[in-house]
């Protein structure tokens, strides 16, 4: 079993047998485990991220229509499909946060995006695997308040990688 497999397995526990979890009650029942997109190595990056100089802080609105404040922290380009695109990684007293919308967001994806948290490196490298990719937790269940994805952070490639849309149980 891949660290990614053992990582699955670790959230569809979760998912499935935790009160912690997003999931009501109902959902955890019939709760049969998340769907994912195969792991693909090549979307694993190391990054160099440019950094933003003026630390502008932005207020992102919610899924509940709350505001959550980031701060811009940087920007970084990749290829992927042979299509370029640049992201933009926000910091606030939890740490790194990278949501995006891709070109599957609302067919294979969820609509609203996924959430990254990348991990930094020295020298202001990060890395950015996809394959971690995760749906907010609104995406299960509309009582809980999930930030919006910035325009910024839309873009037209297919990131096909981490979580897929996650199907509600009839």
């Amino acid at each position: 079993m891949t660290d990614l497999d053992a990582f699955r397995q670790a959230k569809d526990d979760f998912f499935g047998r935790s009160p912690d979890s997003p999931l009501t009650p109902e959902q955890r029942r019939a709760f049969t485990g998340l769907r994912y997109f195969p792991a693909n190595p090549g979307l694993r990056f190391e990054v160099e991220v440019d950094r933003f100089a003026d630390g502008e802080i932005i207020r992102m609105q919610t899924s509940t229509g709350d505001i959550q404040e980031y701060e811009r922290f940087g920007r970084f380009t990749f290829t992927v499909d042979d299509q370029r695109a640049s992201l933009t990684i926000y910091r606030n007293e939890f740490g790194y946060f990278l949501p995006f919308v891709d070109g599957l967001a609302g067919k294979e994806s969820y609509g609203a995006g996924r959430y990254l948290e990348p991990e930094e490196l020295p020298e202001g490298r990060f890395i950015i695997d996809f394959n971690l990719a995760y749906n907010p937790y609104c995406a299960y269940n509309e009582n809980w308040s999930c930030p919006i994805t910035p325009v910024e952070n839309r873009v037209k490639a297919a990131i096909r990688a981490g979580e897929k849309m996650f199907e509600k149980e009839a």
